[in-house]
């Protein structure tokens, strides 16, 4: 298990802390028997999507065990307050690196709970290097823990956050919900 080179002051939460006896196994990349070409290749991801316009576009750099490096590199549209990272986007960037984490692991999960601690603010025209790492898997849930340098892989700690990840059917990633989004009745709306 590689251990972070920043530790939280004690447990993030008692709901992103794995419970006693879950194992960190070594990732394994997605199962292509489990995953269809859509998921595979999709790019309007808002996270790490090339085709979502203002998307973040972090950057997947390299996958170890069980720990996962990115780069996130902020853009104008990306501001909070001027010339400054929106702590939002920040908290995004973070749970794409989280999540990337568990679907290396061999697991399709949505975000369950994320908890961010901010240390420092990022400029615009910075690069957030993130490494996410799993502290444990139990059952369907995938516990992992993250930060967020600026500067480098070295540099200062700016952002660091906590997570539960929980495994889902693909289903609920492919199914069709347009119908869904529509209002039911045009007398409906009030």
């Amino acid at each position: 298990m590689t251990t972070p080179s920043v530790r939280r002051p004690g447990p993030a939460s008692s709901r992103t802390t794995p419970p006693e006896g879950a194992a960190a196994p070594v990732a394994t990349g997605p199962d292509p028997r489990h995953t269809t070409e859509r998921m595979m290749d999709f790019q309007g991801c808002f996270g790490c999507g090339a085709d979502a316009a203002d998307g973040l576009r972090v950057a997947h750099r390299d996958v170890t065990g069980h720990e996962v490096r990115t780069e996130f590199t902020v853009r104008e549209a990306h501001q909070g307050a001027p010339g400054l990272a929106h702590g939002g986007l920040l908290a995004t960037a973070m749970d794409e690196t989280l999540g990337s984490v568990a679907w290396h692991l061999g697991k399709r999960c949505v975000t369950g709970r994320l908890e961010t601690d901010y240390l420092a603010p990022v400029p615009v025209g910075g690069v957030l290097h993130l490494r996410g790492w799993c502290t444990g898997v139990h059952g369907r849930k995938v516990y992992v823990e993250g930060e967020g340098r600026i500067g480098g892989p070295d540099g200062p700690v700016a952002i660091r956050a906590a997570g539960l990840f929980v495994e889902v059917p693909e289903e609920h990633f492919t199914r069709d919900r347009t119908a869904e989004a529509r209002p039911a009745a045009a007398g409906a709306e009030g």
